[in-house]
């Protein structure tokens, strides 16, 4: 059984090492970045031994070492006597490594006097022993950097991404708009219970004011709209790794419709079993 604590990180040139690599040293790995595929037996022997002061590991090596698709090969097989490392091999489709490239003006590893296709196609065959007798491959063609740490989080760690924090934020924009919001919704074309005596003086939180502001046909229309533009969103901005999400709900002074709309969305959001907050800003300015 593979060993989760140790980890090798291969795969063709541009299908995401890096990132995986700078990921898991964020989840507290040790990560050594192209080490000669010699020394791997020698740093397993330290590492067994506890004379190094590290728990996890993850080594990337690849291509750019000589005769690394012959070496490491036999040094996996010495190692694998001793420890059970997952060896994790990153793939991409050629298109999607030509233009990763080219976006990043970066040159292939193996470019010489070749064309990057060229080198890219050359890379594949020469890696393919080793992507047969790697413990998982990973296709990053369509994968964002953030889909590709959920996919490691989920595959390899076995343990669950953390859950996005909404926060679903009520404000006046007499006193302007938060400045972490990112979405932000404007309720002041609603009925404003500002204007009804026996309303002025009372909060969002009031019964009354809600009767009053949801019985316009106009704010069920608003709230089944909100909400379904919503549910669409928050799936992406998870999809993008976002940890917190500020959804803006505004009115004129912050106390009455867009207190009212804010809680409405905070349950509406609670029923899709979203973690959700709420703030209620200016609701005694």
């Amino acid at each position: 059984m593979e060993d989760d604590r140790f980890l090798i990180i291969t795969g063709l040139s541009g299908s995401g090492k890096t990132v995986a690599s700078r990921f898991l040293e964020d989840l507290g790995y040790y990560c050594i970045d192209n080490l000669p595929a010699k020394l791997i037996p020698s740093f397993v022997e330290l590492w067994t031994r506890r004379e190094v002061e590290i728990e996890k590991v993850a080594l990337v090596v690849d291509i750019r070492e000589a005769g690394f698709e012959t070496e490491f090969p036999e040094v996996l097989k010495v190692i694998r006597k001793k420890i059970s490392p997952k060896l994790i091999f990153l793939d991409a489709s050629d298109e999607t490594l030509i233009k990763r490239f080219s976006e990043s003006r970066r040159p292939h590893p193996m470019k010489r006097r070749k064309s990057v296709r060229e080198s890219v196609q050359l890379e594949r065959n020469r890696l393919a022993d080793i992507k047969r007798i790697a413990d998982e491959v990973v296709d990053t063609t369509e994968t964002t950097i953030f889909q590709l740490k959920e996919r490691l989080t989920r595959r390899f760690l076995k343990r669950k991404a953390k859950k996005m924090q909404i926060l679903v934020v009520s404000f006046g924009y007499k006193y302007g708009i938060p400045l972490e919001s990112d979405l932000v919704f404007d309720t002041r074309f609603l009925p404003n219970p500002f204007y009804v005596d026996e309303l002025m003086n009372k909060t969002g939180k009031s019964q009354r004011v809600k009767e009053y502001v949801l019985k316009e046909k106009g704010a069920k229309k608003f709230l089944a709209t909100l909400n379904r533009f919503v549910d669409y969103l928050v799936p992406k901005f998870i999809e993008e790794g976002k940890s917190l999400l500020t959804v803006s709900i505004g009115c004129t002074g912050g106390k009455h419709r867009s207190v009212i709309i804010a809680e409405k969305l905070k349950e509406h959001l609670k029923g899709k079993k979203y973690s959700v907050g709420i703030y209620h800003r200016d609701l005694y300015k």
